[in-house]
């Protein structure tokens, strides 16, 4: 538990954190741009990062990355992770750390959730019910 009462895992990261993630991302988004990784899973494929985040230590961090199209996620996330050591090394010589963090890479499922909602929301049931509420006068 902190000084404050919140236990300290609800408490949300802390602006080092959010700096370093932030740092990290670019570092990642310029390798990744270069192409320099040979891999078939990676080959002509465009990877966005849509977010790092270290943990308390800065020892780890996770690394959370989409494909463009969202197509064949998991492969292009295997892809990543079997390079994490070449892209740890290039971030070494990018960023301006004590220690360059281990990195993990997962999909970021924001866009899916994002996509699935929007289908929801323009779905015959819900206009329906959205009709029904403004012809009630409401």
């Amino acid at each position: 538990m902190s000084r404050r009462g919140t236990p300290h895992h609800e408490q949300g990261p802390s602006q080092r954190q959010l700096r370093v993630g932030e740092m990290l991302r670019h570092a990642l988004a310029e390798i990744l741009v270069r192409g320099e990784i040979r891999d078939p899973d990676l080959e002509g494929i465009s990877v966005t990062v849509t977010q790092v985040k270290p943990s308390p230590d800065m020892r780890h961090a996770t690394v959370f990355v989409e494909p463009l199209g969202g197509r064949n996620a998991a492969q292009i996330v295997a892809a990543l992770n079997r390079h994490k050591g070449y892209l740890r090394g290039q971030m070494g010589h990018t960023i301006a750390l004590k220690f360059t963090p281990e990195l993990r890479f997962i999909e970021d499922e924001s866009f899916a959730a994002a996509q699935k909602i929007e289908a929801l929301l323009k779905s015959e049931r819900v206009q329906r019910d959205l009709k029904a509420r403004g012809d009630d006068g409401a």
